[in-house]
């Protein structure tokens, strides 16, 4: 007695729903985060506080950051300005906040650029392999050997000062990064069962990477691109520190902090702690949430205590 062979078109559906999982809404995946990690839930709401504050800057700033008073100079803080003023009378608290939009907006462009085009980088290496995987690794672990700063500051100087250049400098320093990891997750992707039933089915090349192995790659992008994010934030205020980043008089906190030094040899307190407090909160807030995530995404973790 023979049996039917199921039909092509069962046949695909089962392919196309062996990689889906079950939608939730937004509000119930955060709660479920909430619950799971309240101490990244907790630091995802301060990310999210400052992202929403260098989105308002012009709102909520006191004053203009750029605006010098001269009768204010090196001013401690006071009711008149929170968080004091600097050797040229600007409001260090409204410098701090539109300097968070600045060094956001590198963070976020240089992450989002350098580590997708690491990740396509990666999902290339892993699925064609062959010649193309060897050369590919030598050349992320020639990248790779040059410190992160060093890299960047090398390249900044070379392509001259400015925003853009910045987010380009830190970009090529995150694609080593994302080109490997996402390399690893696709070569155990591209052996799962839903690979190789859709590659039985007559599946191109491409419709096999960005319909059946890309997807499994969003939860390892994600964490990674949150957790270089507190990178991305420390290499782009030691560029300005070190005046290879964005140049004056735009605020950024890493000029803060090299500004800071044209005070003397001891500059005001005010001057240093509180951009170096933006940038340490910053950091900590977006590295903690990215912990957080990655515990929530890792299937080996879920159902650790």
């Amino acid at each position: 007695m023979s049996v039917a062979a199921p039909a092509p078109e069962s046949a695909s559906a089962a392919v196309a729903s062996a990689g889906r999982r079950p939608r939730r809404g937004i509000g119930v995946a955060l709660a479920a985060f909430a619950r799971r990690s309240p101490l990244s839930a907790f630091w995802g709401v301060v990310a999210a506080a400052i992202v929403l504050v260098a989105l308002a800057a012009p709102l909520i700033a006191p004053s203009d950051p750029l605006a010098a008073n001269f009768r204010q100079m090196g001013r401690p803080p006071s009711e008149a300005a929170w968080f004091g003023t600097d050797q040229v009378g600007r409001d260090v608290l409204s410098r701090v906040i539109h300097g968070s939009r600045v060094s956001l907006t590198v963070a976020f462009g240089a992450v989002l650029l350098g580590t997708t085009l690491g990740a396509l980088w990666g999902l290339a290496c892993g699925f064609f392999g062959g010649r193309f995987d060897l050369v590919s690794q030598r050349v992320i672990e020639f990248m790779q050997s040059f410190p992160d700063l060093i890299l960047a500051m090398a390249i900044a100087m070379a392509l001259g000062a400015g925003t853009g250049t910045v987010i380009v400098a830190i970009a090529i320093t995150r694609i080593p990064f994302g080109g490997r990891v996402i390399r690893s997750v696709v070569l155990s992707v591209k052996e799962m069962p839903f690979v190789e039933a859709a590659r039985g089915l007559g599946a191109s090349k491409w419709r096999l990477m960005f319909r059946h192995i890309l997807p499994q790659c969003v939860a390892p992008y994600l964490v990674l691109a949150t957790a270089h994010l507190g990178v991305a934030i420390i290499i782009e205020a030691s560029l300005g520190f070190l005046g290879v980043g964005i140049p004056p008089p735009t605020p950024t906190w890493g000029n803060m902090l090299a500004d800071s030094l044209n005070a003397g040899l001891v500059p005001p307190w005010w001057l240093v702690l509180f951009p170096g407090l933006a940038i340490t909160l910053t950091v900590l807030a977006f590295n903690l949430l990215g912990d957080g995530i990655r515990d929530m995404l890792d299937p080996k973790l879920r159902g650790s205590a």
